[in-house]
């Protein structure tokens, strides 16, 4: 499967069934079908040749979506970028995956007139929705394209180069082939509920989970209605509207929507399947979802290399036979897909057996084809034979896989290794905490002492005493903090991850932090 093959699979099933939908508006499959052809025709007109990078840069957005149905219809290969990156990092992406052709909405013109002057390879600019000085509109090429149907063949099986997220260096181009995608789909259709005809409603970027997670629906004829900018009440207002069966969020804005107004008065009927992944979910706000969302809760494990579906937890998994919340579940990532083989690995390449601590490894045809122009970093993260995910956990006697942490963020205090992600479940147990990182920092005595930097919930107050002997109480002193922190709100990734390489540096720079560094400032108050 290629990626239009999704679209034309859709449009196999009822040309005229909504494909698209945003602010009430719909592009039919054979609209979307029709757009592709032309966008396709396009892209050889400015001399995108089959193999060729094409560039995406645009915010949540059908017409931009369907170019990229236009672009695998040309043969070309789709790199996504992400809008909330920073100049210089999208400069550096478009250089360093050879992008040719750049389509980008006109929100991004800013962006483009900054960057554009440093990428001679970057021979064609098209914006989506108005003519710039140095780019013609999508609409003026359209014009004259034909919507005829067209059929390119690929010169390989590259669907996509996706960056990494670039926290810990430059990003890396991960090559993704139709066969990763293929298989990413069918672990998403086999392992989660679908019925009838599905309405998948997208909020979080289109770059990222929510981009590739259309790709199954759309094999079922389904529509994807696109929010263009984030907004909870709007969100749970187009679940009621559209009858919508599947959506996914990250846990920082699943922890917002649970504290949210509209949240019990709204009509979440038609839900089937709410995915969340992309960052390790607090227990007790997983179980607070599954009581104020409902039982459709879903979890995904996966990485930009392994796309979505290393690991799965279904809405059933969250329960007992009996009808009772799994707990002891909760904090797990799901078990490993049926065409996923993953397992534990220490750091000699010796597979570890079941309930044993070690890096989580995979392979199958899940995983990408490699490092874009990389090949160092293909070997280093392909040793002994399995594609190494940086995560650290084990499997336990059920088949389930827990992630207990990265290996970067792994703490050694007093020669006792400290997962932080472990710390980092019990402090969401505390009801005063929205979320919390913690990390490790330099200590004279211990090494590293256990720090925790907390955000919380607005107009709540707590002690770092308090928050020490919370965390000791559950899990010991070893594990307990020594440092406590309160700040405003935590940095975070575009795509919601909480960033504890930058909470680091600022703690040990001594740099400002987003509200008074006392342990007892409240939720709400500004620096």
């Amino acid at each position: 499967m290629r990626l239009i093959d999704y679209l034309d699979k859709g449009a196999m099933l009822g040309g005229d069934a909504p494909c698209l939908t945003m602010n009430g508006k719909d592009l039919s499959y054979t609209q979307a079908q029709r757009l592709s052809y032309q966008v396709a025709r396009v892209l050889q007109s400015l001399g995108v040749q089959p193999g060729n990078k094409v560039a995406v840069l645009s915010g949540n957005d059908p017409v931009a979506f369907a170019c990229v149905f236009g672009i695998s219809r040309a043969a070309a290969v789709w790199c996504p970028i992400n809008p909330r990156n920073e100049a210089a990092e999208n400069q550096f992406v478009l250089d360093a995956f050879d992008c040719q052709c750049l389509l980008f909405h006109s929100n991004y013109a800013a962006l483009v007139e900054q960057i554009r002057p440093a990428l001679p390879k970057l021979t064609a600019l098209v914006c989506l929705d108005r003519t710039m000085p140095y780019a013609s509109s999508l609409d003026q090429y359209l014009h004259d394209a034909g919507a005829e149907p067209l059929d390119v063949a690929p010169v390989d099986d590259v669907a996509m180069i996706a960056g990494t997220g670039g926290t810990t260096g430059s990003p890396k181009g991960v090559m993704l082939s139709g066969g990763n995608l293929e298989s990413m789909s069918a672990l998403t259709l086999m392992g989660y509920p679908f019925n009838g005809r599905p309405v998948y409603l997208a909020l979080a970027p289109l770059t990222h989970a929510a981009g590739v997670l259309c790709l199954p629906v759309m094999a079922l004829g389904g529509r994807v209605v696109i929010m263009p900018k984030p907004d909870l009440g709007e969100f749970l207002r187009l679940i009621a509207h559209y009858g919508v069966t599947h959506t996914f969020l990250p846990p920082t804005l699943i922890y917002m929507l649970l504290q949210h107004e509209l949240l019990a008065a709204s009509d979440l009927s038609s839900l089937q399947c709410f995915w969340y992944g992309a960052a390790p979910i607090a227990a007790a706000r997983l179980e607070e979802a599954l009581h104020k969302i409902g039982p459709v809760m879903a979890q995904l494990f996966g990485q930009t290399e392994a796309p979505m579906m290393i690991s799965m937890m279904a809405p059933a998994d969250h329960f007992n036979t009996d009808g009772s919340i799994a707990r002891h579940r909760l904090t797990s990532a799901g078990r490993p897909g049926p065409l996923v083989q993953c397992s534990v690995m220490d750091d000699k390449g010796t597979l570890l057996p079941q309930g044993e601590t070690g890096e989580i490894v995979v392979r199958g045809s899940l995983v990408m084809l490699g490092y874009y122009k990389d090949q160092k970093a293909t070997r280093e993260v392909s040793r002994f034979g399995w594609h190494h995910t940086g995560d650290i956990g084990y499997l336990d006697d059920e088949g389930f896989l827990h992630i207990v942490d990265r290996a970067k963020d792994m703490i050694i205090s007093g020669g006792f290794n400290v997962y932080s992600v472990e710390v980092e479940q019990v402090l969401m147990q505390h009801p005063d905490v929205q979320d919390s990182a913690v990390i490790g920092l330099p200590d004279e005595k211990w090494g590293e002492r256990v720090v925790a930097v907390l955000q919380l919930h607005a107009g709540r107050q707590v002690q770092a005493d308090d928050i020490k002997a919370f965390v000791k109480a559950r899990i010991g002193s070893v594990k307990s903090p020594k440092q406590v922190e309160i700040w405003a709100d935590l940095p975070r990734s575009k795509v919601g991850k909480v960033l504890k390489k930058e909470i680091r540096a600022t703690m040990l720079d001594n740099k400002p932090v987003p509200s008074s560094a006392s342990a007892s400032i409240s939720a709400g108050e500004k620096a």
